[in-house]
């Protein structure tokens, strides 16, 4: 029983780490897109800077996950728990990843004036995050249902996706001069999309922890 609760306290410590890295990623995102409509290079560099922290908060995750299979041994859903805890700590630090990609292309775009208001664009994050939201809900609660749903909505993401950079191409011939921003902006647009798929691979994972089972929830 007591070796029971301490392997219990060693997972729940494995899934605030990964809840924190998940809530760093996600305000690293946030940031990221507000630096981007502001035009807020410092708040840009700033993203850059702290990158380090969520890159040292995977490695912590890393090490607890392979801790806890030495020193446990555990079998069927508790080694799945921990397996999955790893694969998801992956797919967050790639959503950071993003946020830092976004936030070179806000540097690569400078103080130069916007084509067009950016609004587009924040609505596609918001909708990227609801999926990461649920998916790290689904996580925690190893609801299948809801990691089927939130996958459900990668299908909207990737039609704004195609919207925008549509839009965007478009915006080339009239203006010619703005190639840069136009292409960082389309840039900027795929890394958000990206965020979706991460977060689509994360409700993947939760299928597999709860179920054993792979599952492509693109397919």
């Amino acid at each position: 029983m007591i070796t029971r609760l301490n392997f219990d306290n060693n997972l729940n410590q494995l899934k605030d780490m990964l809840m924190d890295m998940a809530l760093k990623s996600e305000n690293a995102i946030k940031d990221s897109i507000h630096s981007l409509i502001n035009q807020d290079l410092d708040k840009a560099n700033e993203i850059l800077t702290n990158d380090t922290v969520i890159d040292d908060l995977e490695h912590e995750i890393n090490n607890k996950a392979i801790t806890l299979i030495a020193k446990e041994s555990p079998v069927a859903k508790d080694l799945r728990r921990i397996v999955v805890a790893l694969k998801i700590s992956s797919e967050v630090e790639r959503i950071a990843d993003n946020a830092v990609n976004i936030a070179k292309s806000t540097i690569h775009i400078g103080k130069e004036k916007h084509i067009k208001e950016i609004v587009d664009i924040p609505k596609m994050m918001d909708l990227a995050l609801e999926m990461l939201a649920d998916s790290l809900k689904a996580f925690l609660e190893e609801d299948v249902d809801l990691a089927r749903k939130c996958a459900q909505k990668d299908d909207k993401v990737d039609e704004m996706y195609g919207s925008l950079v549509k839009e965007l191409i478009g915006y080339i011939q009239k203006s010619p001069d703005h190639t840069n921003q136009i292409t960082q902006l389309a840039f900027v647009c795929r890394y958000i999309e990206r965020l979706a798929d991460h977060s689509t691979n994360i409700a993947e994972h939760v299928i597999y922890l709860v179920t054993g089972e792979r599952y492509d929830l693109n397919a």
